[in-house]
C-alpha cells in the first residue's frame, strides 16, 4: 500500500502557485497562519484532572475480558465512559 502523502522539496510559496481546494492561492503568510491554526488545535485534548496546564496520570490494569465487558455495559447504562466509572469506584474504595 502507497502512503496517501510524500514528502517533497521545500517550494517558495510566494514565487510558486499552489492552491488550496477552494482555488484560494497559498502563500508564505497563509501557510504559517495555517500551520499555527492547526498547531492549537492540535494541542486541544481533555482536561487535566489534576490541575491546568498540567497532564493527569495514568494508572493502568489488566482485567478479564468479561469484567471489562461488565465495566463498559454498567458505563453505558450510567451515561458515562469507563474511566469515569473506575474512577468513582477507586475514590469509593479508598474512602472506606
Amino acid at each position: 500500500m502507497s502512503p496517501k502523502y510524500t514528502l517533497g522539496p521545500d517550494i517558495d510559496l510566494d514565487t510558486e502557485v499552489l492552491r488550496d481546494k477552494k482555488a484560494r492561492r497559498i502563500t508564505e503568510r497563509r501557510a504559517q497562519q495555517l500551520a499555527e491554526e492547526a498547531l492549537g488545535k492540535a494541542g486541544v485534548g481533555r482536561p487535566s484532572l489534576t490541575a491546568p496546564g498540567t497532564r493527569s496520570p495514568e494508572v493502568k490494569a489488566r482485567v478479564p475480558e468479561e469484567l471489562r465487558e461488565r465495566l463498559t455495559e454498567a458505563a453505558r447504562k450510567r451515561g458515562t465512559n469507563t474511566s469515569t466509572l473506575i474512577r468513582e469506584a477507586l475514590e469509593k474504595y479508598l474512602a472506606s
